[in-house]
């Protein structure tokens, strides 16, 4: 199986590594990554600079492409130029450094580029670790463990060949948030709610002028039964079918039936 990596942490990122030395031995794995960190950048694409490839060697002394542009660049350039010949049998997007759970994914660079993927008709994984998750019972004051891709890299090679027996629909990822502890098992989810509340920090500069720091302080979760985010507080992997059509198909059977403008 060939299978392309990219994420939204930049090329030399550890999890990227973890993710290709796993599926090395059991696919034909191409690298194509954002040369520097692109988080949070959603599903933005370049148009109004020219995009550029290079060589990354990377810390294993293997090679990858990395690109000025963005995760969905990177995805975009591999299929049409790096990989054009050969294509891809599957795209994973990661390991992020982090969880990308609820509304994550709005902003998410890692699920986005999965999306890219699966635009151009190509079965993709987003794939996170949740390093900085905190479970509900735990203390704010307890220190977060050393990261480990470990178990997510080794589930990364379990869900590859799982893929190959259970093709994905049409226009559908997955979207997998790993524990960053050993996980107790794996979860069939719906994407749950995660919200950030506004943070604004005002400056100014020796100018006078003023600039500001979007920042956010630690996310408010909603812990619901077979979300996202409850399966992760449980220590569990969640596994997330994600389909790009965002269509509120309630509000279209319904809209007929009220005084919705323009309706006859």
């Amino acid at each position: 199986m060939r299978v392309l990596i990219t994420n939204d942490d930049g090329v030399y990122a550890e999890g990227l590594l973890a993710l290709k030395q796993a599926l090395d031995p059991v696919a034909e794995v191409t690298v194509v990554a954002p040369d520097r960190p692109r988080s949070a950048c959603g599903h933005s694409i370049t148009l109004h600079k020219p995009l550029r490839l290079s060589e990354a060697l990377l810390a294993d002394g293997s090679s990858g492409w990395c690109s000025n542009g963005t995760p969905s660049d990177c995805v975009t350039l591999a299929l049409l130029d790096v990989m054009r010949n050969e294509p891809p049998d599957l795209v994973f997007s990661g390991i992020n450094q982090g969880p990308n759970l609820g509304w994550d994914l709005t902003y998410s660079g890692t699920v986005s580029a999965a999306m890219e993927a699966v635009i151009a008709g190509v079965p993709a994984v987003a794939m996170s670790l949740a390093w900085r998750f905190r479970r509900v019972v735990q203390e704010e004051a307890e220190p977060l463990p050393p990261i480990d891709y470990s178990h997510a890299a080794a589930y990364a090679v379990d869900l590859m060949r799982w893929l190959e027996q259970h093709p994905l629909p049409e226009h559908t990822l997955l979207n997998v948030n790993v524990p960053h502890l050993k996980p107790k098992g794996a979860r069939v989810t719906h994407q749950g709610v995660r919200r950030y509340p506004a943070k604004l920090e005002k400056r100014m500069d020796p100018m006078g002028r003023p600039y500001y720091w979007i920042g956010g302080d630690d996310p408010v979760d909603t812990h619901e039964e077979g979300a996202d985010v409850a399966a992760i507080s449980d220590g569990l992997i969640s596994v997330t079918p994600v389909q790009l059509d965002l269509t509120d198909y309630g509000l279209v059977k319904a809209f007929p039936h009220q005084r919705f403008p323009g309706l006859g």
